[in-house]
């Protein structure tokens, strides 16, 4: 297990979506992407997940394939949690790919694809 600032993280996650592609990074304007120490228990709900040191990220939202009239509402959120991953890292390094992965995993959410299909395209 490895511990970093939240300042650091946070600096991890900006770097992550600065270098997403353009094509998907145009359709982000409505999601704000937070860090967050660790899951709430009111985050927990409904992901499957009782321990919130296990949960790396959530999508909070109205994925874009189901919307309809969807305007003038709160932005979705993609929360990463540091502590969950701190706690499965050994290095910066790996804290890095973690950030980079679990915000592939929660954008993809955004745009529709369920952890099934995540898993069938080995995210």
């Amino acid at each position: 297990m490895i511990s970093i600032s939240r300042e650091q993280f946070e600096r991890l996650v900006r770097k992550a979506l600065s270098q997403l592609p353009d094509d998907v990074r145009n359709h982000l304007d409505n999601i704000d992407v937070v860090v967050d120490g660790w899951a709430s228990k009111s985050q927990l709900v409904g992901t499957g997940i009782e321990n919130e040191m296990e949960l790396l990220g959530l999508y909070e939202g109205i994925p874009l394939t189901d919307r309809y009239g969807y305007d003038l509402v709160l932005p979705d959120k993609i929360t990463l949690f540091q502590k969950p991953i701190e706690a499965i890292c050994e290095t910066q390094e790996q804290i890095t790919e973690e950030i980079e992965t679990t915000i592939v995993h929660e954008i993809a959410h955004h745009f529709g694809i369920d952890d099934d299909r995540l898993h069938n395209l080995g995210l």
